[in-house]
């Protein structure tokens, strides 16, 4: 199965005939994939369209929910109280409150790290805070992270989270779209300003003082790589330990990369995609030296959000493939990989239960998803009993 790839959008039938790609349907709640077959089970429902998830060491699971909710699952039932003490959110267009992570030493120290919306005045843009959570509440809440500058609307906003091996936290951060306040400037390429980039700082908000960027003149030490458009997904590869993101495109163009320190991965001067309605191309084409290519792109756009590397042992045949989760078709997406090659895809779901916002590997070894909605649901990938 090799994967194939269009530099001009195709109606969408027509391109999954071409790939043969067609996303497998349930035959008496069991889905027949190429490699393994696996039922969805519903494990919590009545989530305000739930955006990112982490399992607690006790079992539980923590949910953001977009309107600036935390809420916990524990024993397969949503809790009917939120967490208690979060920041104030500014729900607007795609943002609010966003991704989530536990600190590496959160069995001693509790501590837990949330992205969200935050304004002022007609302008807005991404923070992270820290918290210690205590019970059903959040302690010493600190801002550790503001992205600058902000700016008006409710576009791209990023903004997942991740913890690397040595300690550090990464924070992906969307360009902002066209905003007026930012004028005709691309704050993607400029390196004064955070947005598009991938951010890399300490667990208490300082600089490591290895970033790229650190001893360069006018350039935001927190940037690690730049170029990006809005990514949505990020996980670290237990292969190679390199961390892996994705993000949206325009019409057509979402992409996946390796992220590299201090590269530039293009956008809006090159990308697969064109522009909204009218198809013109954008910037100066697919390539340019001294930027990025992606690993793997999509034409047409399917929206990706959540992304994971599967591990576990329940589905042995999925060991080492990646998941992405497709808002726009309401796919689980499956990449296979040879080394940091993707070589085949298979799309699973069809819209069977709406857009998927986030995919992560639980501690069963099973595969969890959330759904982007107002009645969101937290479902379970799991095998079928044989």
């Amino acid at each position: 199965m090799k994967t194939k790839r269009f530099s001009r959008p195709f109606p969408i039938g027509v391109f999954l005939l071409a790939l043969g790609l067609f996303a497998c349907h349930a035959e008496d709640g069991i889905y027949h994939s190429e490699a393994a077959e696996f039922k969805v089970e519903v494990v919590a429902d009545g989530l305000s369209y739930p955006w990112g998830m982490v399992f607690l060491p006790d079992g539980d699971i923590l949910v953001t929910e977009r309107p600036g909710t935390l809420r916990m699952i524990r024993a397969g039932a949503l809790l009917p109280e939120a967490i208690a003490g979060l920041p104030a959110t500014e729900e607007i267009g795609q943002g609010g409150l966003m991704g989530i992570a536990l600190d590496p030493g959160f069995a001693e120290n509790h501590l837990i790290y949330l992205a969200h919306a935050t304004g002022a005045g007609d302008l807005y843009g991404t923070e992270v805070v820290r918290g210690r959570l205590e019970g059903m509440a959040l302690q010493d809440v600190t801002t550790i992270f503001r992205a600058l500058p902000k700016a008006e609307g409710g576009r791209h906003f990023g903004s997942r989270l991740l913890f690397a091996p040595d300690g550090t936290l990464y924070i992906t951060l969307g360009e902002r779209g066209a905003s007026p306040s930012l004028g005709d400037q691309h704050p993607a390429q400029h390196l004064d300003s955070h947005l598009g980039s991938l951010i890399r700082i300490n667990p208490d908000g300082s600089v490591q003082p290895d970033n790229p960027f650190v001893s360069r003149p006018g350039a935001l030490p927190e940037i690690y790589s730049y170029g990006h458009r809005n990514m949505q997904g990020m996980a670290l590869n237990p292969a190679t330990g390199a961390v892996w993101t994705h993000e949206h495109g325009p019409q057509g163009g979402d992409e996946i990369n390796i992220i590299k320190a201090g590269a530039n991965y293009g956008w809006p001067v090159i990308t697969y995609g064109v522009n909204y309605g009218i198809g013109t191309k954008i910037g100066e084409g697919t390539h340019k030296a001294g930027m990025e290519q992606p690993v793997h792109y999509w034409v047409p756009s399917i929206a990706p959000s959540g992304m994971a590397f599967y591990t576990g042992d329940q589905f042995p045949a999925w060991k080492g493939n990646l998941f992405v989760g497709s808002l726009k078709f309401g796919m689980l997406v499956r990449l296979t990989l040879n080394g940091d090659t993707i070589t085949g895809e298979e799309r699973l779901l069809d819209f069977d239960y709406g857009r998927i916002r986030d995919v992560v590997q639980g501690p069963d070894g099973l595969l969890y998803l959330l759904t982007d909605d107002a009645d969101g649901k937290l479902l379970r990938i799991a095998p079928v009993a044989q």
